[in-house]
């Protein structure tokens, strides 16, 4: 039977009666949920184990098909923004083409499908001189190279909306 966690044995005879056996053993690297399900993978990807035990549940969260071959690549660019990286709860790859990251804060993240290094910049340079990811919003989507669009949690669109209903527009002259 093979072993997952074993990448390579192996097995040399030492004449008269011994063996010596050489094991290369891939580590945990990340959790990948799937289909509701969570398991512990390498960095090649690979499926290591079902079950998460205790001592994985730091590891980051990848979720979605294919997110799995594709996890150690995404992270090596993550691990640029450290800043950014710090706050993520979870990775999801969308569709098979595209990233979303889920902050810890319960904000969402839409990356686009091309160029996700210029669109993490732009995040990083906006929650460095603006706090945007202090704010209360729901949403940033980076998915568009021309703009950002960010979604307002409800009660903040309440509050901007009471805002600009109070305000009332400037009489002109000659307005009767």
């Amino acid at each position: 039977k093979t072993s997952p966690w074993i990448t390579e044995a192996n097995v040399l005879k030492l004449y008269p009666d011994r063996l010596q056996i050489d094991i290369t053993e891939r580590a945990a690297f990340a959790l990948w949920q799937k289909d509701g399900h969570v398991a512990v993978i390498s960095e090649d990807g690979a499926v290591l184990q079902d079950q998460v035990a205790s001592s994985f549940t730091k590891l980051p969260l990848f979720v979605g098909a294919g997110a799995a071959p594709r996890a150690r690549e995404f992270l090596a660019l993550l691990d640029r923004f450290p800043a950014l990286r710090g706050q993520m709860r979870a990775m999801v790859f969308v569709g098979e083409r595209r990233w979303n990251l889920h902050m810890t804060n319960g904000i969402d993240i839409r990356l686009p499908e091309y160029d996700v290094e210029r669109a993490l910049q732009t995040l990083a340079r906006l929650n460095d001189d603006k706090r945007l990811l202090t704010r209360d919003i729901t949403a940033v989507d980076l998915r568009l190279p021309d703009r950002v669009t960010v979604r307002l949690s409800e009660e903040a669109a309440e509050a901007r909306g009471a805002v600009l209903k109070d305000k009332k527009p400037k009489r002109k002259a000659g307005d009767a």
